[in-house]
Formats: structure tokens, sequence, C-alpha cells
């Protein structure tokens, strides 16, 4: 482990930090500090056994973040909005983290941002998981910290949790509440993140100071409830539901996710060429959904 380049892990028993950790394992050019709270829960066990050092950290103690990042080469750095919806902390403890790993001359930072959708509209439209990300994002390239910024689209994982499609008035189909007004959604595999990130790690030179929006393509609404559809033998229609209407929904951040979709119709920054380039095996909806087509009908 001491003849490789160390890279820090954060969240390594996420499914961000997951995915990182696993590519880095699965190529062997770095070594891996697994970061976790716990280090004795499960998936950290299972960590270390398949070959990751593996380390306690809270976002919230410098202290052991400060362990967590000496001596490395680079890091992964992803926070947690939905922890606490709480924009405040999330960004300090972003810039903790950039502080320091300034101070320890780190040499490379993937970080895990967004854009910050207030400043880019003028204050028209917030959207708090977005803009926090954004401030730690601009905080990075404030204190000159070498720093890429991974830009995630919408998670195809949604489709199995909080955005999957729900049972029709008449029971005989399924709606997909998505509010894109017609407008292509960029969807990923949060899955294929890590070997995007092993990419980016390996170029330095190329990546360090751009940010990189990852998408494995862009599929209307309608579109993605006919592969649904198609895949799991379903009738799964667009509710074409307006994000007006999906703000009141009765559930806990219904509007900020609808303050996200307005974004979504946007269209951000996204690269799908990019992305397969820098990983080559990113899946598609239809090849993602098809791999998870079990999970996806236990949730219907």
């Amino acid at each position: 482990m001491a003849t490789k380049k160390i890279i820090t892990v954060f969240g390594a028993t996420g499914s961000q930090g997951g995915s990182v950790v696993s590519a880095l394992l699965k190529d062997r050019t770095f070594a891996v500090r697994a970061v976790t709270r716990n280090t004795s829960k499960p998936a950290a066990v299972k960590l270390k056994e398949a070959g990751a050092e593996v380390v306690a950290a809270d976002l919230d103690d410098e202290k052991s973040l400060e362990a967590a990042l000496i001596g490395v080469y680079g890091a992964f750095v992803v926070t947690n909005f939905w922890e606490d919806f709480n924009k405040d902390k999330e960004v300090k403890q972003g810039k903790t983290i950039a502080d320091l790993c300034k101070r320890l001359s780190l040499q490379h930072v993937v970080f895990s941002g967004l854009e910050n959708v207030k400043k880019l509209t003028g204050g028209k439209l917030e959207v708090l998981h977005f803009d926090g990300k954004g401030l730690v994002e601009d905080y990075f390239r404030k204190i000159s910290c070498p720093m890429t910024s991974v830009r995630l689209a919408f998670y195809y994982e949604n489709f199995l949790t909080g955005c999957k499609p729900q049972k029709s008035k008449d029971c005989d189909s399924y709606d997909l509440v998505i509010p894109m007004c017609n407008v292509p959604m960029d969807g990923i595999s949060v899955s294929d993140l890590g070997p995007a990130v092993l990419s980016i790690l390996k170029n330095p030179k190329e990546y360090t100071g751009k940010n990189i929006g990852l998408s494995a393509e862009k599929l209307t609404v309608a579109q993605y409830a006919e592969i649904m559809s198609k895949v799991s033998c379903k009738v799964i229609k667009d509710a074409k539901i307006s994000p007006e209407d999906y703000a009141k929904l009765p559930f806990p951040g219904a509007e900020e996710m609808a303050n996200m979709f307005r974004f979504y119709i946007m269209i951000p920054d996204r690269d799908v060429p990019l992305t397969h380039k820098l990983n080559p095996e990113t899946k598609n909806f239809q090849q993602w959904l098809e791999e998870n087509k079990e999970a996806f009908i236990k949730v219907l």
C-alpha cells in the first residue's frame, strides 16, 4: 500500500463513495482509504476485506477529517444535504474539507458537486441541495485547491425509491410522476460514477479545474415510461404533472424536488459523450433497468 498513491474516499459505504471505492479497488492503480462513520458495520468490514484501509471520520469532526486526509495523494469528496436538509451545514462541511485538502497539499480532489442554481438564475430559483454544493465548488477554487467537480444527472436508482411509478386511479396502470414538461432529462446510474472518477484521477492534467456533467443519455418522461413498460410488462405512462402541482405533493422535500426539476427543464450542462469516454461501460436506461428488472417490479 505504501508504494501506491492513496485516495481518500468519503461516504465509502454510500452509493457514490461505494461506487468510487469499488472502481479504485478493481483497477488497483491507487490505494484506497475508505472513510465511514462506523468502521464495524458490515459494509465497512467488506471494504476492508476487499483491500481498502477503512478509517472512521465524521464531516462535523475536523480532527477526524484531518486524520483521514494526512499523507494521501487525492480524495473523492461527497456531502449529503438530505441527511439534515440543511444547506448551511453542508457548505460548512465542504469548506472544512477544502481547507484541509489545501493545507495538507493534496494533489487532486474530485468533488461531487452541482450548480449554484440561485446564482445562475439571479435568485429566481433556489435549489438548496444544488446551491450548497455550488458554493463549495467556488470555495475550492477560491483557495486554489486542485479540484475537479463531477455533477451527476438524475439517478436511475431514484426510480426504485422516491420517484417510482405510482398506481393510477384506475389501478390498471402506473403514472410516472416527473414534472419535466416534455423536456428530455439526463439520467445515469450512480454505480457508473466510480469508473468515471477513476479516469479523472488518472488524468489530472486533462481534468483538474473542470466541471464535468455526467449523463448516460437524455430521455423524455414519456420515453422513460415506454422503456419501463417494455421491460416490466406493465402499463406505465407519463403523468404529465407540472412543477407547480408536484411541489404540492404530500411528502417531505416536494418543493425542493420541484425546484430541481424546474432547473432540469433549463437543460443543465451534462456531457453524454464525455461520460462515455470516461466510463465506456456506462449503461443507458434500458440496460440499467433490465439489470434491475426484479427490483423494479418489486417496488411497483
